[in-house]
């Protein structure tokens, strides 16, 4: 199957209202959106170092430490605060995993109901930890997620928190703050790509503490959607048929987010692929040289920075370990 170019939106025309976001041309997210973010989700999620990986020049932001073992706390628990303030009071999101666990987490923060679709093909441990953090979880074929999450919310009243939705953007941002003021002068950061969400809050952090570090995403091979969108200039879809053949099951978005999507082509710089083996050793070396437990979509920028760092930018080079769902410690 080939990949398919588009310039508009892989759902429906129809949306509920969603987080962050209103009609007319999007608004891009900026620095003062991030920096407020930052400030109200400090409570609930957790500040993460920067660990040196002995003999190299690359530093991991193990966001695996944070409450529900991925990065995704930081937008969702922004995103789902803002509704819980106007007034809303059942959120609903489809995701591979992380992003409902994130989800699940943040409703509870704000006593908000929560309900989640999953694909059939979500590792168990990410749907019953969806379900331990209280959401009501809903299983579909990888390709009906985003049609039945849009039908349960219609039916349900509820807001759809998108992956990139405008607060979800921001509040992931708040990564980048903490890895620009760690370690100024980095030459590069390196952001697993799913729908785009992290890489364009990474990047609008990066880009205003520094204008000359590089922001690159990172992806598999085997998913590349994103990669083909960043070379071509045109947001690409790929089949889920194509994009499920990767280990790193939460990077199986067949297309990135259209909000995202203008933040990446206004300040990403480049985007690389890594292969499944590559991957696979990485998360090795993740826990044989730091001790931290990767799921495969978060070594994959250890991974890139492995392949490719001979081609990066002189100085410190920064990996986002984005998530740790692999089992129990």
């Amino acid at each position: 199957m080939n990949p398919v170019t588009t310039t508009g939106t892989a759902g429906p025309a129809k949306r509920p209202p969603a987080a962050g976001c209103g009609s007319g041309p999007a608004r891009l997210v900026t620095m003062d959106d991030v920096a407020g973010a930052a400030a109200r989700i400090a409570s609930s999620v957790r500040r993460t170092p920067l660990l040196r990986l002995p003999g190299e020049r690359l530093w991991v932001k193990p966001e695996n430490r944070q409450p529900t073992r991925s990065f995704k706390v930081r937008g969702a628990v922004n995103a789902v605060g803002r509704l819980a303030g106007r007034g809303v009071g059942h959120v609903i999101a489809q995701s591979s995993g992380n992003h409902a666990q994130a989800i699940a987490y943040a409703a509870g923060e704000h006593g908000l109901r929560a309900t989640v679709v999953l694909p059939d093909t979500a590792p168990e441990l990410k749907v019953a930890a969806a379900r331990r953090l209280g959401a009501e979880v809903v299983i579909t074929p990888p390709a009906l997620r985003e049609v039945t999450c849009l039908a349960l919310a219609d039916r349900l009243a509820a807001s759809v928190v998108r992956s990139d939705d405008f607060d979800v953007i921001a509040g992931h941002g708040s990564a980048g703050i903490e890895i620009t003021r760690d370690l100024p002068g980095a030459g590069a950061i390196l952001v697993p790509v799913c729908n785009g969400g992290l890489l364009a809050g990474i990047a609008v952090a990066a880009k205003a503490a520094d204008p000359a570090i590089r922001v690159i995403g990172v992806e598999p091979e085997l998913a590349a959607d994103g990669t083909a969108s960043f070379r071509s200039g045109r947001r690409t879809a790929w089949p889920v048929q194509q994009t499920y053949r990767t280990r790193a099951d939460g990077l199986r978005a067949p297309v990135l987010g259209a909000l995202a999507w203008e933040h990446i082509r206004r300040y990403v710089d480049d985007m690389v692929t890594v292969g499944e083996d590559a991957i696979e050793a990485a998360a090795d070396l993740l826990q044989r040289e730091l001790g931290e437990r990767a799921e495969p979509s978060g070594a994959v920028t250890t991974a890139a920075y492995l392949a490719h760092r001979d081609a990066l930018p002189s100085g410190p080079v920064v990996a986002v370990l984005s998530g740790g769902n692999v089992g129990d410690p």
